[in-house]
């Protein structure tokens, strides 16, 4: 079960202007499930994504970074679950071409203007007679689909959909924000195992999206992690497609910009928190908060160390105390020149540690309680400076394990 996450309502979805979504059930790994999804774009939208910063990225990655720079007009894209065609070695990237110029053919377009995502099981080629005989399904649900519909067809381990809108102000104008994401287990960016896609009708420069794409992937996608694991296969994409009817933002220094930032970062920040409360045999959704560091960089080296730990994770399931394991991930952080004498430990309200070892009013009892939480604050003050930030984390449980050891059954 999810950690505190309800599902998705439909009604609360908002349509955004110029982008058409169709999904379709192509049993490429599994039949009867929606596994093939389409989102079409109207001319003039502008399309930006941050990807995996895995080696071994997955062919339709490479595709996709191809393709937004030949300066060709992004109209559609195309995602399929069940098989990443990662792993896949030229025969992969063959059939990543491939899958763009099928769609293309269908729709009319150059197969340049189609992005291709893949998920699933890596080292196994892509189904093409399946990807492609559903294809026609996909394309005729586009403009009756929907993003709730949208969301269900990228999931892979996930338990349930994961759809997220807003409404906010951008120079005294309403702009809508939709989103839609999918990640389980192989979560840690830069980026995570996980496909995002937020859509809006904003009106900004093409040239400032991919810069504003990536300072939303740093503060919602890129502060998450399940396991550790960085995938093959991440990609977060921004669509503007300016429809929203507000003065263009033309520069990165200017209110409208932020504002724009902020909304994007207001669906994709609950979408991240999505992806750890349905972690993979998750049972606690945990806060990671380091505050005085001398920079941000080495407040997330600590919150990282803390956060991908397995001993730290084990202990969270178990409600065990053992917050020597926390105190050793925060040692061995890469902070070099750490005072630990400096350093203050919390556990919720409760202080742990202080002055290099046991706070005097700590009692274990304590300890246990906030960690039988389901939600659980860590914070860690470091005594060398200003800087803060968080991460966010899930547990480590039983399931974990089953689930990833019949990942292929």
């Amino acid at each position: 079960m999810p950690v505190n996450l309800p599902l998705p309502d439909p009604s609360q979805l908002l349509p955004i202007a110029g982008v058409h979504v169709g999904s379709a059930r192509a049993g490429i790994r599994k039949p009867g499930r929606r596994d093939l999804l389409v989102i079409a774009l109207d001319p003039g939208c502008s399309v930006a994504g941050v990807f995996t910063t895995n080696r071994f990225c997955a062919a339709p990655v490479t595709v996709c970074r191809q393709h937004l720079v030949s300066g060709a007009e992004m109209r559609y894209l195309l995602v399929n679950t069940g098989c990443a065609n990662a792993g896949t070695g030229a025969p992969g990237m063959e059939d990543a071409l491939q899958s763009c110029a099928a769609l293309a053919r269908h729709a009319g377009v150059d197969p340049v203007q189609v992005l291709p995502f893949s998920t699933g099981v890596i080292m196994e080629r892509l189904p093409m007679d399946r990807l492609t005989a559903g294809m026609p399904e996909a394309l005729a649900n586009v403009g009756t689909g929907t993003w709730a519909e949208a969301a269900e067809a990228i999931m892979t381990t996930d338990t349930q959909p994961k759809a997220v809108s807003c409404t906010a102000d951008v120079g005294g104008h309403a702009i809508h924000v939709t989103g839609i994401a999918k990640g389980a287990g192989m979560i840690h960016p830069n980026m995570a195992t996980m496909l995002g896609f937020v859509a809006t009708d904003a009106v900004i420069a093409p040239q400032l999206l991919a810069g504003v794409t990536r300072e939303v992937a740093d503060a919602s996608f890129n502060r998450v992690t399940v396991d550790g694991d960085t995938s093959t296969n991440d990609s977060f994409m921004v669509i503007a497609t300016g429809r929203a009817g507000h003065p263009p933002i033309t520069s990165a220094d200017t209110p409208a910009y932020r504002q724009l930032r902020d909304a994007l970062v207001a669906v994709a920040l609950p979408l991240a928190h999505a992806i750890i409360r349905d972690g993979e045999g998750a049972t606690k959704f945990i806060t990671v908060q380091v505050e005085g560091g001398r920079d941000v960089a080495e407040c997330l080296r600590v919150g990282k160390a803390v956060a991908h730990s397995p001993l730290v994770k084990t202990a969270f399931f178990a409600s065990d105390p053992n917050l020597g394991r926390i105190l050793a991930a925060i040692g061995y952080a890469g902070v070099d020149d750490l005072d630990v004498t400096r350093v203050r430990l919390h556990l919720g309200e409760v202080l742990v540690s202080e002055a290099g070892g046991r706070a005097a009013s700590y009692r274990e009892e304590d300890g246990q309680r906030v960690m039988a939480q389901p939600e659980i604050l860590v914070r860690v003050e470091l005594g060398r400076g200003a800087a803060e930030t968080t991460v966010w984390t899930c547990d480590f449980s039983y399931d974990y394990v089953r689930i990833n050891a019949d990942y292929r059954s």
